[in-house]
């Protein structure tokens, strides 16, 4: 298949373009999943907490990470200046 027999067609063109969006957001989600998991585990969280973050990221794939940055980060290190 060459270039012209591709922007000839919309409806190959569209496909394509959405199979890469798709891959886009893909890529982006695990990639906040990850970074989620080690921000988790490199916060001054006690063993307790710190297994329950990991639970909620995992059960929930995308909401788990953006609650983390949200809410628990904020407060791990909340806790660490209280000590």
């Amino acid at each position: 298949m060459d270039l012209g027999t591709l922007f000839s067609n919309p409806e190959q063109l569209f496909a394509m373009g959405s199979l890469g969006l798709l891959a886009l957001v893909m890529f982006g989600a695990l990639a906040l999943f990850i970074c989620a998991l080690v921000s988790i585990l490199c916060s001054p969280l006690g063993f307790g907490m710190t297994v329950v973050w990991i639970v909620i990221t995992f059960s929930a794939p995308f909401l788990g990470p953006v609650a983390w940055f949200l809410i628990g980060r904020r407060d791990a290190h909340r806790r660490r200046e209280a000590y």
